[in-house]
């Protein structure tokens, strides 16, 4: 456990507190932080995805099984938010964001960097196809949720034919023949994408730190606490439970644990903001959520090490 602290969470939390930081002594600004996550999001990102998928043996990247256990421990997971939303949070208009922030983990930036510090280069292409079919389902879900309760801000088919333009999205698709062939790039190529996966997660997480925002949370502290719980421990567990179930041990069940583990996704608030929902209780669970993810993954993962599961 110790081990997985020092070499995995410590690291990952030092760069979120140092773009923290960076922000609030103004050595980066808005501008850096919006600059930085397009590139991440746009360029370097996708070349991570796409060169550790490409290189990798397709039968370990591409792992159905357990996407389809992702999937339905998704949907599982935000079926009991929706019936938990209506029962007890309060405004109506906060429903969606708090169903969102439950189950929409931040996979691409710090779940990667977790299994990418755990597992190397095999994790990192396990991972990528994983988080990219759950990234898909997280996007759809959450315009769902997000419309319902914030009834003609924008439609659901504009929402989803986006879905279609991600760059994370279409650099997976164009890496899954790469890896099912073992087609081989040019040297040139692979060099140069590997410097900008390189650059990814040190950037990105830089980027996520600078715009954690906290706030007086005396307001929303019960939707705060639902979404935070729901998000860093129940959907884990949920998740967890299920590929356990279904025969997955070893660095599979690590890997669906760091990726159901991470925090509320960033583009969780991006996506609130667009569609008018309150952006603020958005930006307050994804601090909150960000914070509490850190002691319960290390927590988690201690144990299931402990049990020798992972």
């Amino acid at each position: 456990m110790f081990s997985f602290i020092t070499s995995t969470l410590l690291p990952v939390l030092l760069l979120l507190l140092l773009g923290w930081l960076f922000f609030r002594i103004k050595l980066v600004d808005e501008n850096f932080v919006e600059t930085g996550s397009k590139l991440v999001f746009k360029v370097a990102l996708p070349a991570l995805l796409f060169l550790s998928i490409s290189q990798a043996d397709f039968s370990h990247a591409a792992n159905l099984p357990l996407i389809g256990v992702g999937m339905a421990g998704t949907l599982i997971m935000t079926a009991l938010l929706v019936i938990a939303a209506r029962q007890t949070v309060r405004p109506y208009q906060s429903r969606g964001v708090v169903v969102q922030g439950g189950f929409r983990a931040n996979m691409g930036i710090i779940g990667l960097a977790y299994c990418a510090n755990t597992y190397g280069q095999d994790g990192l292409a396990a991972a990528s196809v994983y988080l990219g079919c759950i990234t898909i389902l997280f996007n759809i879900l959450s315009v769902m949720v997000l419309n319902f309760y914030q009834p003609g801000k924008r439609s659901v088919m504009e929402q989803v034919k986006g879905i279609t333009r991600n760059p994370l999205i279409i650099s997976i698709v164009i890496a899954l023949p790469f890896s099912y062939f073992s087609w081989h790039l040019p040297e040139v190529v692979t060099r140069t994408g590997e410097y900008f996966a390189q650059l990814t997660l040190p950037l990105a997480l830089l980027c996520t730190g600078a715009s954690l925002q906290f706030r007086s949370f005396s307001a929303d502290w019960y939707n705060i606490t639902l979404s935070t719980i729901s998000k860093c421990v129940l959907y884990p567990a949920l998740m967890v439970g299920l590929a356990y179930a279904a025969g997955f041990t070893g660095m599979s069940l690590g890997i669906v644990l760091l990726l159901s583990i991470a925090p509320t996704a960033a583009a969780s608030y991006v996506m609130v903001r667009s569609m008018g929902g309150d952006h603020r209780l958005a930006a307050s669970i994804i601090a909150v959520s960000t914070l509490f993810s850190l002691p319960v993954t290390a927590v988690a993962f201690g144990t299931l090490s402990a049990w020798h599961l992972v």
